[in-house]
């Protein structure tokens, strides 16, 4: 009896001491997985904040810079007009200066005094070529004229079975009647910047593009799509022993 007794408390006891090692395993295992998914939500919480951050922290700081460098301009007129320097001042003077030209040039009056002083800038080769060239630029990209570019096509660029989008701006014809196309091609993500390429008809790709969505493709930086670029035929390269 004490023997059997015995045996039974053995195994009672042993069975016991198992189930307690099960259960530190088990409650470990649930420890370990809570702090992996902690830090995963963590980590993926400090990814969306830099996601919104940097960004945020880059465009402040541009902003900043384009401030400071149009309020520096009249810096030195403010201080002696003043006796010391006001920041802001400057920039408040800028950019009354700008609507004021504006509201001149939209008007019959002001329009005339532009276009005298374009016809004396005219007169001045390297100076003209540089005034003109900024204008025709700045004047591409504002949306009143958006109308100077004709249409958006594809074409391959920087090399062959690479694509490209690009702004048609105008159109001339050679002596045999072809017709030859002058192409913008914006870079990204900054399209005021790119490449000018004078190319036959036959090397450019019409798409149903507006200029619009042109600009929102090269500004993502390819993020944003159009249908049209999925009926791109693009080759792979040929290998060199082909």
């Amino acid at each position: 009896m004490k023997k059997t007794l015995k045996t039974f408390i053995s195994a009672f006891t042993s069975r016991c001491y198992d189930f307690l090692n099960i259960g530190a395993s088990t409650a470990w295992k649930g420890v370990v997985i809570s702090i992996r998914g902690t830090l995963r939500t963590l980590r993926n919480y400090f990814i969306t904040g830099l996601i919104i951050s940097i960004p945020t922290l880059i465009t402040v700081w541009v902003l900043l810079w384009v401030f400071h460098a149009v309020d520096g301009v009249l810096k030195d007129p403010i201080e002696w007009i003043f006796g010391r320097y006001y920041e802001g001042i400057g920039f408040a003077t800028i950019l009354l200066m700008v609507l004021i030209l504006g509201a001149l040039g939209s008007r019959v009056f002001g329009r005339s005094i532009i276009e005298f002083m374009e016809f004396q800038i005219s007169r001045v080769p390297l100076i003209r070529d540089l005034y003109n060239g900024v204008k025709q630029v700045l004047q591409s990209f504002s949306r009143q004229e958006s109308g100077n570019f004709v249409e958006v096509v594809f074409i391959e660029f920087p090399r062959k079975g690479t694509f490209t989008p690009g702004l048609v701006t105008n159109v001339a014809y050679d002596e045999t009647g072809k017709k030859i196309v002058n192409v913008y091609v914006p870079t990204a993500p900054n399209p005021t910047s790119g490449f000018l390429q004078i190319l036959p008809e036959d090397q450019i790709i019409p798409t149903t593009m507006t200029v619009d969505e042109c600009m929102k493709m090269v500004i993502s930086a390819g993020k944003f799509s159009h249908p049209d670029v999925g009926g791109l035929k693009i080759k792979e390269p040929q290998k060199s022993g082909d």
